[in-house]
């Protein structure tokens, strides 16, 4: 038997940063980001022995642990380790884990979270626990975040576990994942009009947050007027989506991205600047970078007859244009019965 599940990476449209404590817990938050038809991958297939064998695809790394190993946190698979420390320990009946995302981590489209919560998915059912999608979540972001101090928002775990659009309320003691019903044209017309480019370059979001928390602990009028009005902007854009107005909501895009580059120095580089010029003058009415900043991919909302344009301007100048659809479902775990004793995960 083997235990599968995925969980979908996201886009986020806005309210990035408002979701990172201590902002949600002392002003409330909230963030407006959709799933994409890209995934983290866990698989688990159960042993005889006592043996936890771990592949991960994305960093090459293949490790075996035994009941007698004390499972530290040493930069090597920790968001695995604590998972299975989390369900138990590596003192219970074993299993091999095959790991993989459909993009790097640093890309910017929460991969990390996403696999954290395909390896919840998957330790759950071994577990035959049951949780809902918010337990799910809340679990993921206990180990990234608090176990793990990893620093980040909240707004990766609960769009993996749940999926499809959303506008997720992020307050001191819990939050909110509301769900909009967006109408199928509305939903083509956005997929048609976005462009999704890979800059070529990840990068580690670690002092991106430890900017934007400095600058908000202490007040400062860049960082922190900026967090206020990027939240604002989050309600404002979710409304012309629901609304139909999505040349309002890609001219948006644009505004929240020049107030988003007001939080840290580090959110922008001279690289993603050029990038986003070039795409402005070829005609994206506005764009940002996904994640916190400093690389990854970069979302851009064109005018329709321009897009092409668009596409072509930034491969000349070494970028990848990604195919994407949105993707309506969040965690999907299931099983698969047959014999698999001689094949890989």
């Amino acid at each position: 038997m083997l235990i599968r599940a995925k969980a979908p990476l996201r886009i986020s449209f806005c309210g990035g940063g408002t979701d990172v404590p201590p902002f949600p817990q002392q002003e409330g938050g909230c963030v407006l980001n959709a799933t994409i038809n890209r995934y983290a991958y866990a698989t688990l297939r159960p042993r005889p022995d006592e043996q936890i064998s771990v592949q991960s695809l994305d960093l090459g790394l293949s490790v075996n642990y035994s009941p007698e190993d004390k499972l530290t946190y040493d930069g090597k698979l920790d968001l695995v380790k604590a998972a299975i420390l989390k369900f138990g320990g590596n003192h219970a009946p074993g299993f091999d884990l095959f790991l993989h995302t459909d993009a790097p981590p640093g890309s910017g489209l929460g991969s990390s979270s996403a696999l954290m919560v395909s390896l919840v998915g998957v330790l759950k059912e071994y577990k035959s626990m049951s949780l809902t999608d918010y337990e799910i979540a809340d679990l993921a972001y206990v180990i990234e975040r608090k176990e793990l101090e990893i620093q980040g928002g909240l707004q990766d775990q609960y769009a993996a576990a749940f999926g499809g659009f959303n506008f997720i309320e992020f307050f001191a003691d819990h939050v909110v994942v509301n769900p909009l019903k967006i109408s199928p044209d509305v939903i083509n017309e956005l997929q048609y009009r976005l462009l999704l480019c890979y800059t070529g370059a990840t990068r580690l979001s670690s002092g991106i947050i430890q900017d934007q928390v400095k600058g908000y602990r202490q007040r400062e009028s860049d960082t922190y007027q900026a967090l206020l009005a990027i939240k604002r902007q989050t309600v404002e854009m979710k409304n012309a989506l629901l609304r139909r107005r999505l040349d309002d909501f890609g001219a948006m895009l644009h505004e929240q991205w020049l107030q988003k580059k007001r939080m840290s120095a580090k959110i922008s580089t001279s690289q993603i600047d050029e990038l986003y010029d070039t795409a402005r003058r070829h005609g994206a009415l506005g764009g940002k970078i996904t994640g916190a900043g400093g690389g990854g991919y970069l979302l851009l909302y064109c005018e329709f007859d321009k897009k092409h344009r668009v596409a072509e301007a930034l491969k000349a100048r070494g970028c990848t244009i990604a195919d994407f659809a949105f993707e309506p479902a969040g965690l999907q775990v299931w099983q698969v019965n047959h014999d698999t004793s001689s094949q890989q995960p």
